[in-house]
């Protein structure tokens, strides 16, 4: 199935916008490829922007120890995160989990 422009715009946006920072919570819907993450709660569930495969990059902005947990939400695989480190996240539409990179 081809990814309609619509869709394209959001992963790749022509006009470069700015990673998006949002608070760490149980619950995150990011809305750009780069999100930094603020805060130590656990990340539970990712709220896809597009419906087709994609990857996300969730920076830990200064917050080590937040888990991205498969125990309930749209994760394949429970990882924890480096401060500073981004966390590369493949979304498998069959599945309609994210998975780990690396």
């Amino acid at each position: 199935m081809p990814i309609t422009a619509s869709d394209w715009a959001v992963l790749s946006p022509t006009n470069n916008v700015a990673p998006v920072t949002i608070a760490s919570a149980a619950t995150i819907a990011p809305t750009t490829f780069l999100t930094i993450l603020t805060g130590n709660v656990a990340i539970t569930t990712i709220t896809p922007p597009v419906t087709h495969s994609h990857m996300l990059a969730i920076q830990f902005a200064g917050t080590a120890g937040v888990t991205a947990t498969a125990a309930v939400g749209g994760i394949a695989t429970t990882v924890a995160s480096v401060a500073g480190v981004a966390m590369l996240l493949l979304y498998n539409p069959n599945t309609a989990r994210y998975v780990p990179v690396g």
